[in-house]
Formats: C-alpha cells, structure tokens, sequence
C-alpha cells in the first residue's frame, strides 16, 4: 500500500502553474520514488497537466473532485488542530482533523454539494438555546412563555421545525410574517403580534384572529383596533425611555434617550388607557422592548428598563402578562462575555416574579445567530499596495449587520493551513459598494482562490434582511436535523 504523502493543493493555480509546482516537487528529493498526491483547480484538466507533465505524470495521484469526495483525500504532514483553540470553538462548532465541523457536517464537504454562497442553520443548536433560556426563568421561578422572533431567520424549515418540537410560539411584527407563521403550522394562539406604524389593512387582518395575542405600540392603532373589534382582550407595547444595545451602540436601542417611533411613553399612558375604556378593550399584557444585542456588559441599563417598565405594571389593573421583548445577544469577538442567563434571569424575576403574572420573552438573535453561518468560497487574493485582500462570492447584502450595525460575522477559514503560518486580510465581498467589507486587518491561515470560508454568527439577520443589490441575492439554504448529538471533543 502506497504511503500517503502531503496534498500538492493547486487551486488557485493556472495549468503552467501547477506543472511548474509539480515538477518541483518531483524534483525536491523529497519522495524521489514516491507517488504524488495532487488537488488540482477547478479549471485545471486532469489530461492536459498529465500531458505537459511527461514523465513525471506516472507519479501523479489526482485527489479530490472530480470523482472523489473529500473525506478520500490523504491527510496532510501538517498539524490538524488549531496551534490554540479559537475563541468561537464549542461541542458543535469546531475542527475536526483539520476541517471545520458544524454538528458533525464537515463544512468543506457540505460547500461543494450544495454550492456557495450557502445559510447553514444547525436545528439543535437552536433548541439547545431555547431549553437554555427556559431552563434559566423557571430556575428563577419565573411562570414564562417563549416566543421566538421571526424577523432573525423566518426559513420555513426552520420555523416548522420549532413548531413540531412544541418549545415555543413564534414573534411577528407584520401580517406577512403572521401569514408565513400560519402557513409554517403555528395557530395563532402561539402567535405574538407586535407591529409598528400599522395600515388599515392590518388592523383588519389582526381583526380576523381572535386567539392572537396582539400588542398596540400607539394609541391610534389601539383606537382603531378598538372601532373594529371592541370588547376584545390586548396588550400594550410602551416605551421605557431606556434603551440597551451590544456594546453600548445607540444603532441597536430602540428606547434610548432620543425619542423612538416604538410604544407608548408614560406620559400617553392614560390616552391609551382611555382609548381602551371606550371601546371595551381590556390591555391584559405589557409588552417592551428596549434594544438589541445585550450582553453581561448591559446588564445594568436592562435592569433601568425593567425597572422603567414596571412603573407601568400599577396603573393596568387587569394585566396577566409582561413581554419583555427580545435583544438577548452572543459573543462577536473574542473580548465579548457571553449573556449569564441566571444573571438576567434574576433580574427579571426581582421586577415581576411572585406577582401571578406571567413573563414572556421574545429572543432571536440568541436562539439561532450562533447557530448559523453563511458558506462561501474565496474568489481570489490579492495585495494592493500595503493591503493584502481576500475577495469572497458573497456580499454585505447576504449579511448586512457588520455594515449597517457593526456587528461582525468573523470569516474562518473551513479547511485551515496551519502549517502555513497566518496573514492579515482584508476580507471583502462582491458588491459595488465601499461599505463590503466582512473584515479589516483580520488575521487567519493563508488563502488561496477557492477555498472556503464560513463566516460564523449568521444564523441571525443574514437570510431574512438579504437584498438582491447589483442581483447578487442568491443563496442557498441548509438546515441541519441531527441524527445524534455531535461528538464530545
């Protein structure tokens, strides 16, 4: 049996390339009898190197496509662990000899049956993240309700897989996302309904569902919800006048110091109650949301929200329910310390626990962000003066929070050359526009033309806000069912 030997990997390379690179090999002394193994690009053909190369073509071994699956390709001399682990790493993301893993799917695998650019989504993960918050209120005594945000990753798979798994109901901030739910098998007594700036068409829409459990974020909505149906049981969305985001950024706070468009302040409180009173309504549920992102680090401003939104809890009489929205975020870098669920969890339970109301939370980028990541190929690398770049066949408009929020989603290199060593990129996508750029200064293995790169963290805010700009929208989209939990490191 031939021993294996170190991959020649010549993606990347021309045909004159690679034979130059061959024969060096061949010529090295390193194996001067030996086979060599050979990754050829995907516009190299097999018979025109064999041709150019003479004689030394009866030492090439072509590996790798076309007609072998990448699990065949012998394992490089090199190292196939990371030199330490990355900040990212956990059970169900990380390398696995040398290949990045999601789940137990080797990513480099999945890319070349599917395509790229690609959502990879893992399901368990997202339930894992679920059981995690659920765990944390009941531990802290907390009747609650989770309804998950559909605006984070509205995917049909995704969404009826949550609905077979009964772990909970769903957010919707529109009547299209209220349709996509029903048709995704959640009725509407598992749907939360908090919209803004609502047409006449949507109140009627919402006047049809007499389950749903709708929340009015101004007093002319309610007035005219009220019109329509009165008698009818709602909820109040209001405004805390405090606002939280990741990392202080007033870009994610929906109820900072600057007056927002989202809920009504306490000053309209009685407006609203009196709207209410005439028509019937009863508002049996406080609904907040105070921004997005939050980490340990803005614990404290949550705390003056909820604190902002109890002060509402005296004046409702009738109220059975406090939604205190979503905006629970995951670490982006490595300085960012993850959410301590028992740490929130307290919190909330110190405002609204003991008192016979229920606690709902609304989360999106927690449950799925962190599961995802979008699959993509490099498409070349190239110094420009003093900047070495890293192009990629996906854009900002498949992914738009590092440029519209400044929220990363950190490009990893799917199968590493740690044996290599590391450069400094500037990883940028394929839109004509200054702002697609994923990373600057970023430092990872070396690239070539071809490889892939997953750029983690876009579970979340990826797929649902993807635009068609310059017509480059197209994705594919994976959703991954695991057969069995992966595989303890």
């Amino acid at each position: 049996m031939e021993a294996l030997q170190a991959v020649l990997d010549c993606r990347g390379l021309s045909t004159a390339l690679t034979v130059l690179r061959v024969k060096q090999a061949a010529s090295s002394g390193t194996a001067p009898d030996g086979p060599l193994h050979v990754l050829l690009g995907e516009h190299c053909r097999r018979e025109e190197v064999s041709r150019a190369l003479g004689d030394v073509a009866d030492r090439v071994r072509y590996v790798g496509p076309p007609g072998e699956e990448p699990s065949a390709l012998p394992q490089s001399d090199g190292p196939q662990h990371p030199p330490e682990d990355p900040w990212w790493k956990r059970r169900d993301l990380r390398y696995d000899r040398g290949r990045l893993h999601l789940g137990g799917v080797d990513m480099d695998q999945l890319a070349r049956q599917v395509g790229t650019p690609a959502y990879v989504c893992r399901a368990g993960r997202v339930r894992e993240n679920i059981e995690r918050i659920s765990a944390a209120l009941a531990a802290a005594g907390l009747d609650h309700r989770i309804y998950y945000a559909i605006k984070a990753n509205r995917s049909p798979a995704l969404l009826s897989y949550l609905r077979t798994s009964g772990l909970c109901g769903v957010d919707v901030c529109s009547t299209g996302e209220l349709t996509h739910a029903l048709g995704c098998g959640f009725p509407p007594g598992m749907i939360s309904f908090t919209g803004t700036s609502l047409s006449r068409h949507d109140i009627e829409v919402l006047a049809r569902f007499t389950d749903l459990r709708v929340n009015f974020d101004s007093v002319s909505a309610l007035d005219r919800f009220g019109r329509s149906c009165p008698g009818r049981d709602v909820g109040l969305r209001i405004n805390p006048a405090v606002g939280v985001g990741y990392q202080g950024d007033e870009r994610l706070s929906y109820s900072g110091a600057a007056t927002t468009k989202f809920g009504i302040y306490r000053e309209h409180l009685a407006e609203a109650k009196a709207v209410a009173e005439k028509w019937g309504l009863r508002v049996v549920r406080l609904h907040l949301h105070a921004g997005c992102g939050y980490l340990d680090g803005q614990l404290d401003q949550l705390e003056a929200a909820l604190d902002a939104a109890d002060a509402f809890t005296g004046e409702l009489p009738d109220l059975a329910e406090v939604n205190i929205g979503g905006g629970l975020g995951v670490p982006h870098t490595p300085t960012d310390a993850p959410l301590d669920l028992e740490r929130w969890a307290a919190a909330v339970a110190r405002r609204f626990a003991g008192r016979g109301l229920t606690v709902a939370v609304e989360p999106g980028d927690y449950l799925v962000k962190d599961a995802g990541l979008l699959l993509t190929t490099a498409t070349y690398v190239e110094r420009r003066r003093e900047v070495l770049f890293a192009g990629l066949d996906a854009g900002f408009n498949l992914a738009v929070e590092p440029a519209f929020y400044g929220l990363p989603c950190e490009p990893v290199p799917v199968v590493p050359r740690w044996e290599e060593g590391t450069e400094t990129y500037t990883v940028v996508g394929n839109i004509n526009e200054a702002l697609d750029q994923w990373a600057v200064g970023h430092r990872m293995t070396r690239l070539r033309e071809g490889d892939r790169v997953a750029l983690i963290n876009s579970g979340g805010y990826a797929a649902s806000m993807r635009s068609d700009h310059c017509l480059r929208g197209e994705a594919g989209e994976v959703l991954l069912i695991d057969e069995q939990p992966p595989p303890a490191p």
